[in-house]
């Protein structure tokens, strides 16, 4: 106990710079006599705590302490800080003050210059509690039973030893081994519609990169866009796939999955889009939009 609450002590001298005896009794519930004791311990160990008299006094650490013994960069403290402050959506990092801690420890102010927020719009509750549940499994090696949707309108029940979250191509995927498949699967979080962590353990282990299919597996797709849809070939398609027109449109060519996904994005585009190639993807196309009509017609 004692151990604790001299390095919460140490913390709250460096995040405030300091304090009187009677501050620091009432911060950690103690009486004055054991701050006075703890404040010798902290001497005996080698921490260059000391009290300052006078209207401003107080106990205090020697200044520039935590930097003389640091062994990181200016640059690479704020990088630290920085990449705390992008993943406080998926960690309370703010309320656990473990920015403070180490804004205190650099020595170095903390400024929220940046904000990331991984929550879809009106699901932010929901988003929260699921990456949350997912890295905790993730952490304690706990297998997880999801309900999952696949790209194929089909939904079903795993169970499956979770390895890490990753981020591509504007969505969060999960990593993970599927006992039911007794193979290695990528899950889309969006399409994880239900989980609950179980009791049962495995054994950590790398996830085999290599099984993951590859771009070029994929059929090359070209398609032509009017300029009045740039918003969405520029936030669809990397600048290395687009090639702009003459009369101010854009060719794009980029090699995509076929599966019910590739249908309903290029549907979504209405008729703002030609499919060039592959023939049989621009006449599933007009199929599905047939489809659509028949259901919709008046």
């Amino acid at each position: 106990m004692q151990e604790s609450r001299l390095f919460k002590l140490v913390y709250h001298l460096l995040d405030r710079g300091h304090a009187t005896a009677r501050e620091l009794a009432e911060e950690f519930e103690v009486s004055v006599r054991t701050i006075y004791r703890d404040l010798d311990a902290l001497s005996a160990a080698g921490i260059p705590v000391y009290t300052e008299t006078g209207r401003n006094g107080g106990i205090r650490l020697l200044n520039d302490f935590v930097l003389d013994k640091a062994v990181l960069s200016t640059d690479e403290k704020k990088e630290i800080l920085a990449a705390l402050q992008g993943i406080s959506m998926m960690q309370d990092v703010q309320n656990s003050r473990t920015l403070q801690k180490l804004s205190a420890m650099f020595q170095l102010h903390s400024d929220n210059w940046l904000e990331v927020d991984f929550s879809g719009w009106g699901k932010e509750g929901f988003d929260r509690e699921k990456f949350e549940l997912l890295k905790s499994a993730i952490l304690q090696q706990k297998a997880l039973k999801i309900l999952y949707a696949d790209s194929y309108e089909n939904t079903s029940e795993r169970t499956v030893h979770p390895y890490k979250l990753s981020y591509k191509a504007k969505a969060w995927y999960l990593k993970a081994f599927c006992t039911q498949k007794q193979d290695w699967r990528t899950f889309k979080v969006n399409r994880i519609l239900d989980l609950e962590i179980l009791e049962e353990s495995f054994v950590s282990c790398n996830f085999p990169e290599t099984s993951e299919s590859s771009e070029d597996e994929y059929p090359l797709v070209t398609l032509r866009f009017p300029s009045e849809m740039a918003y969405r070939v520029y936030d669809e398609f990397d600048k290395s796939q687009i090639q702009r027109q003459a009369d101010g449109g854009f060719l794009v060519s980029a090699r995509m999955p076929e599966d019910a996904w590739l249908t309903g994005f290029l549907l979504s585009f209405g008729t703002q889009v030609d499919i060039l190639s592959p023939a049989y993807l621009k006449e599933a196309i007009a199929r599905q939009a047939k489809l659509i009509y028949e259901k919709h017609k008046p």
